[in-house]
């Protein structure tokens, strides 16, 4: 029988089996768990049924220590604990100045905490206050730049859209123009045409008739005329689209800076209107260190102040552009009009033919003039044509290569696809089909000049040498164009 005071087999130094209701975590922080009293040896205390009232249940009886209580009373008797009556383990009790002192550790300590813990929420309160009220201003400030920012951009795009409607108006204007100067241009091909016709004619003069009388003077000075004034305009029409061209990329500049601006307005716009409450917000961690600009706000406003300088500039070299046509197609038409007008007064002078062979050889050359004007508008209206179908292949392929950059699985072959690469083929093959038609009316009034050169020759023939200058010269001079188709009014 073992001693009931041995220090291996004593009652109170047997290890007791866990509770099975653990007592929950205070706190998620670690010093909750930490042993307040680390040099107290309390390993035999750990089992004591002590449990705090505030959060769990009474402790229920411990048969080993309260022997004597009515669950003890129940067990058999092989299950009861006697009462260690060994005296030595009366040496291992702690004394009531031990637990009045730990009460008071306990009592301090709990009013450290409460102390530490009120401090903390008042400051914590102040810090959210402080906070809060620190990022409502903060996002204010944001607010009111993004404004300020949108009104900017709002007063630039107005001045790139004035610019843009002034351009847009120029150009047109320099572009009726330069379709009255090339009908101009055109119109002179025809007198030209006649001159060089009546001084061939002429040189089939026979005899004592074949002289450089004054006729052939002034012919030869219309001729001279005519080519000074195709030259010059010829200079003015590269000029013009020279200025064209000019005037066009200044207004694609603008146009491009101010899609980048309704961009930016946009996007700056949706930013501004951007709440708390909003949806669409998030998270996106590392933006804030990402730096993607390439202007200051200098740089940036400089950059449209130039463009709209420039566009102010090419409007102002249009303006004087045209003026300088206009000039110019008043002087060439009064020369080329007022030497017309003496070719035909020495001709007057000079005719003395008949009008028999005239009226009929007159006739087909006439149709055969009238009909190679004809063709030269028809190939004027095919190549105006294939011009303006390069706009529409212009726009199919430019949507066909933006459609190109739509990410990943939007890059769908939708019929919308499908229908800008039948658009482009159709296109295609709109020009091709013009362009042979082009060809045939270019074959057809080279045939038709042909087949009056033929009429002139047997006009030539047939015609005698007295009938020269009123049949031919003079039949010829009398389709010379007026003043306004000079001008290239019609």
């Amino acid at each position: 029988m073992e001693l009931l005071g041995s220090t291996l087999t004593a009652t109170y130094a047997r290890p007791r089996p866990t509770p099975t209701n653990f007592l929950p975590a205070i706190s998620t922080m670690a010093s909750s768990y930490k042993n307040r009293f680390p040099h107290y040896s309390l390993s035999h205390s750990l089992t004591l049924p002590w449990r705090p009232s505030t959060y769990y249940k009474v402790a229920s009886i411990s048969p080993e220590l309260a022997p004597l209580s009515r669950t003890t009373q129940d067990l058999p008797p092989t299950k009861i604990v006697p009462y260690p009556g060994n005296r030595t383990a009366l040496f291992t009790r702690y004394t009531p100045d031990d637990w009045y002192k730990s009460n008071h550790i306990s009592y301090n300590d709990s009013d450290t905490s409460r102390r530490g813990a009120v401090r903390l929420r008042v400051d914590t309160s102040r810090m959210i206050l402080d906070k809060e009220q620190q990022t409502k201003k903060t996002q204010e400030d944001t607010s009111r730049n993004l404004g300020e920012r949108v009104n900017d951009i709002t007063f630039w795009k107005a001045e790139i859209n004035y610019e843009i409607d002034q351009m847009i108006g120029e150009t047109n204007a320099l572009s009726d123009m330069k379709r009255r100067l090339e009908r101009a241009l055109a119109e002179t091909e025809g007198p030209l045409q006649v001159a060089q016709e009546c001084l061939y004619h002429r040189e089939k003069r026979m005899a004592i008739d074949l002289v450089h009388d004054e006729v052939e003077k002034q012919l030869l000075r219309e001729v001279e005329i005519i080519r000074s004034c195709q030259e010059r305009m010829r200079r003015h029409l590269d000029k013009v689209l020279a200025q064209l061209a000019s005037n066009r990329a200044a207004q694609h500049e603008l146009e491009r800076d101010v899609s980048d601006k309704q961009t930016a307005l946009r996007i700056d716009d949706k930013c501004h209107h951007l709440r708390n409450t909003s949806e669409g917000i998030g998270y996106f961690r590392g933006v804030d260190r990402i730096d993607a600009t390439i202007s200051v706000p200098e740089t940036w406003a400089k950059f449209t102040d130039d463009n709209i300088l420039r566009c102010q500039s090419e409007r102002a070299a249009s303006a004087k552009l045209r003026d300088d046509v206009e000039n110019l197609l008043i002087i060439t038409a009064n020369e080329m009009w007022n030497q017309f007008n003496t070719v035909n007064v020495a001709f007057t002078n000079r005719i003395a033919e008949t009008n028999d062979a005239k009226n009929k050889l007159q006739n087909h050359l006439a149709k055969t003039l009238q009909e190679i004007f004809q063709t030269e508008i028809t190939i004027e209206s095919l190549k105006k044509s294939i011009k303006d179908a390069s706009a529409p292949m212009k726009v199919a392929q430019t949507r066909l290569d933006e459609r190109t950059r739509r990410p990943n699985v939007e890059l769908c072959r939708d019929s919308a696809q499908l229908r800008l690469v039948n658009e482009v083929h159709e296109i295609d093959d709109t020009i091709v089909s013009l362009q042979q038609r082009l060809r045939e009316a270019e074959d057809t009034l080279q045939m038709l000049v042909h087949t009056k050169t033929n009429l002139e020759h047997e006009l030539a023939i047939k015609a005698n040498t007295l009938f020269l200058d009123q049949e031919k010269c003079m039949g010829l001079r009398k389709s010379f164009p007026s003043i306004p188709r000079l001008v290239g009014y019609t």
